[in-house]
């Protein structure tokens, strides 16, 4: 099989998911054609010159409905030949974009693809499709549904991460983003928004909390503690699934989750023979693409079998790995996966992560690929693998080899 490379990666700064947030006026049309001419200025590129343009999005109604690919390449300055395709595996989506370009070029389907997500939350708000999964109350009940948050908190009680674990994990991903971004290791990557009359909007990640600290956090109510307790509350359904647990112990709340954010991300992949037409050098070589099923109800778990297969696929260990981006959907998420692995945190989103600086659901995928690339070239290592979890359970993965 060809290999696929990744030539570039870029992003746009994660505006607050509110109508104050500086991207609120924003389309997600807008801010992901901004993301392909970047990519497309970058390369150099002219004409037809990927095969496609895949593009994840979660919540794939009113704006961000349509094949919003295919409205984002029109509003750009690509070429009107390159066709676009929307895609959603929820969190992961913008992942799964860039794995689905990757296995393409690696299949000999197209030398090369842009592929990435966007999710503008403040205009376009999560939940607002009506997903059956949720709604449906044949499938809901059957699956036995509960809300992101509750998973979060059934993990939590499940491997015994208390409030002060997860509130020290948020801590840290705030420190660490504010010294990642004060250190520039952004700088490669970051698109600056501008308005029309090429005024900047935004150039930095607004949602960050940089002076949070465990006293701060300590103050706030447990976010998922009422929808869980209170009849009809969550937690009945999930100890009907779980029946072991005898509480669900409610650890998350706003400080210690991802934050409601807009933003979108973009990754240029190709084969050898597309970065030598385009005079362009290859990154880093997408070395393994994984996506599994996981249990419906802790929902959020999917990180663990993602990176278990991922690493049998390609004939890894985990000790191969010199970095890891676990996306911070949740405390209790890359409580688990370090815990799973015996993985130290030094070696995991060293940047901080979504906690921080937002999780906007359909770019977040590429956002910490994106975000990996940059840190293993910074730091000089070689083997990177960045995970998701996924809403109604699922995960995804990919590993990269710099070059």
């Amino acid at each position: 099989m060809t290999d696929a490379y990744i030539y570039d990666a870029v992003r746009s700064p994660r505006g607050k998911g509110r109508k104050d947030g500086a991207l609120h006026e924003v389309t997600a049309a807008r801010l992901s054609a901004d993301m392909l001419n970047a990519i497309r200025e970058r390369s150099g590129l002219e004409g037809h010159a990927v095969e496609d343009v895949i593009w994840g999005n979660a919540t794939q109604v009113m704006e961000q409905g349509g094949c919003l690919a295919r409205t984002a390449v029109l509003a750009s300055d690509l070429d009107e030949r390159i066709p676009g395709l929307s895609i959603n595996r929820f969190c992961a989506s913008g992942m799964e974009a860039v794995n689905l370009a990757a296995n393409q070029v690696r299949a000999g389907a197209g030398d090369g693809y842009i592929a990435g997500g966007v999710e503008m939350m403040g205009r376009v708000a999560m939940g607002s499709d009506g997903a059956a999964i949720a709604v449906d109350p044949s499938i809901a009940m059957d699956s036995y549904f509960v809300p992101q948050g509750i998973s979060a908190d059934i993990i939590a009680t499940e491997y015994g991460f208390s409030r002060d674990d997860a509130d020290a994990l948020a801590v840290e991903s705030q420190r660490r983003a504010a010294a990642a971004w004060e250190d520039r290791r952004f700088d490669r990557s970051i698109v600056e928004i501008k308005d029309q009359n090429g005024l900047s909007i935004l150039g930095h990640d607004e949602y960050m909390r940089p002076g949070t600290d465990m006293q701060s956090l300590g103050a706030l109510k447990p976010s998922f503690k009422d929808m869980g307790e209170v009849m009809p509350g969550f937690d009945a359904v999930a100890k009907l699934k779980y029946p072991h647990l005898e509480a669900i112990n409610h650890i998350h709340h706003a400080g210690n989750s991802s934050g409601i954010v807009d933003g979108a991300a973009g990754v240029l992949v190709g084969s050898k023979a597309f970065g030598e037409k385009w005079g362009l050098t290859p990154r880093a070589r997408i070395r393994q693409t994984t996506k599994i099923g996981t249990d419906p109800t802790i929902m959020l778990t999917g990180p663990v079998p993602a990176t278990e297969k991922a690493l049998k696929d390609s004939g890894m260990a985990i000790s191969d790995i010199d970095l890891f981006e676990v996306n911070e959907a949740f405390s209790a998420v890359v409580l688990r996966f370090m815990q799973a692995f015996d993985v130290d945190h030094s070696r995991l989103n060293v940047n901080g992560g979504a906690i921080a600086m937002g999780h906007p659901l359909g770019a977040s995928g590429a956002i910490i690929i994106g975000t990996l690339l940059d840190e293993l070239e910074r730091s000089g290592k070689g083997v990177g693998l960045a995970t998701l979890c996924v809403a109604s359970g699922m995960g995804a993965a990919t590993i990269i080899e710099r070059v």
